[in-house]
C-alpha cells in the first residue's frame, strides 16, 4: 500500500509500505493492505511503517488519517523533534 505523511510544511514520507501502526485518540493501530476505508483522529505518538528498507518512525504532534483503497495519508499536526 502508498503511505503519505505530510505536515503544513513538507511531506516527511511518501512510499510504499506493508503495515503502518499509528497512535489513535483511542489506543493505537495498525493499517495492512487491502484495509477497510477508515478516517481516525491521531494523538502525539510515533507512527511507524515498515517497508522493503526496514521499519521507520515518525513522532507527530497528532493529525488525521485516511486509508482508502490501500491509499493511506496522515495530515500531521506536526512532527515532534525532541522526542
Amino acid at each position: 500500500m502508498h503511505l503519505e505523511i505530510l505536515t503544513p510544511e513538507k511531506k516527511v514520507f511518501e512510499g510504499d509500505v506493508t503495515i503502518v501502526t499509528f497512535p489513535g485518540s483511542d489506543g493505537s493501530f495498525q493499517v495492512m493492505n487491502d484495509h477497510a476505508p477508515l478516517v481516525s483522529l491521531l494523538k502525539d505518538g510515533t507512527v511507524v511503517y515498515k517497508s522493503k528498507e526496514g521499519a521507520e518512525e515518525v513522532k507527530i504532534t497528532g493529525g488525521v488519517v485516511e486509508v482508502l483503497k490501500n491509499k493511506v495519508i496522515v495530515l500531521a499536526d506536526g512532527i515532534n523533534y525532541n522526542s
